[in-house]
């Protein structure tokens, strides 16, 4: 709290004129500052991949763990780098309103690759004063103007594929080749039966815009599912998500779906970043 304060010499009387409160905002929700290019690091003479996304990408707190940061090891890191970019609490809208987005770009170069899921954090609201992260549903161009508490400042919300395009799109014009993951399942709420399997809308977002884009598409939220298949939600839980809650796994679910991408993406075909996986050993 700041006050104003006006002092009357000679009187001694020192008046309170205005109280103001200024609301407090956590410098997580604010714009990063940019990354001067001339200051990022890079291997010589091979590719980067950069994963970005949300916690469930990356996440290192206590028993949590995001499935981009064990993908590694199933990547021959001899020829190809791997950075997990992702950042706890994004949207694809806001991993490219507080300025991730931004230095990724900077660093990337020509033959990079980059792998994005979002969708856990999208359905959030537009302009709530806690993190105004949601997006609008759908694929199309709809627009929304609101004010951001956060930034202060008026900002056009698109929707959720509009976001994942212009990620396509960009990385593209940057030299990347963009490939596209539904995001992974939470704890579901009914036993998992190939006949009965919950269908998540992010997921068919994604798999559309990446189809429209001619981009390589991972379905991590269904090659994941069948893996649950035979499995109710409570032994789902206890296997594979921390304590705390049914969004957020541990090493083990990490672990499963990173699996899942290089399952998938051994069957995608024409897609140059499998050739950069671990030969498989019996």
């Amino acid at each position: 709290m700041k006050s104003l304060v006006v002092v009357f010499i000679g009187l001694g009387l020192m008046l309170p004129i205005m109280n103001t409160v200024e609301a407090e905002v956590h410098p997580a929700n604010l714009p990063a500052p940019p990354l001067d290019p001339s200051q990022i690091s890079r291997p010589e003479g091979k590719p980067v991949l950069f994963i970005i996304g949300d916690s469930t990408v990356h996440n290192s707190s206590g028993e949590f763990k995001g499935w981009g940061d064990v993908v590694w090891q199933y990547f021959d890191t001899n020829r190809i780098e791997i950075q997990n970019h992702a950042k706890g609490g994004r949207s694809s809208r806001t991993y490219r309103t507080q300025g991730s987005w931004s230095n990724v770009l900077a660093s990337a170069r020509k033959g990079d690759f980059v792998i994005m899921q979002f969708g856990h954090n999208d359905a959030g609201p537009l302009d709530d004063t806690n993190r105004a992260r949601g997006t609008l549903p759908g694929l199309g161009d709809e627009t929304k103007e609101i004010y951001n508490p956060i930034t202060r400042q008026k900002e056009v919300v698109h929707t959720y594929g509009w976001y994942i395009r212009q990620y396509i799109r960009e990385a593209r014009e940057a030299g990347m080749i963009p490939i596209v993951c539904s995001p992974v399942p939470r704890v579901p709420r009914r036993p998992v039966e190939l006949s009965n399997i919950e269908t998540n809308q992010y997921a068919f977002w994604a798999h559309s815009v990446a189809k429209e884009e001619n981009a390589c598409f991972v379905d991590l939220y269904n090659i994941v599912m069948h893996k649950w298949v035979g499995l109710t939600p409570e032994q789902i839980k206890q296997a594979y998500f921390t304590t705390n809650d049914n969004t957020h796994t541990t090493f083990a679910g990490a672990d499963l779906n990173a699996r899942a991408f290089v399952e998938g993406l051994r069957e995608l075909k024409g897609c140059p970043l499998a050739k950069f996986l671990k030969e498989v050993t019996e």
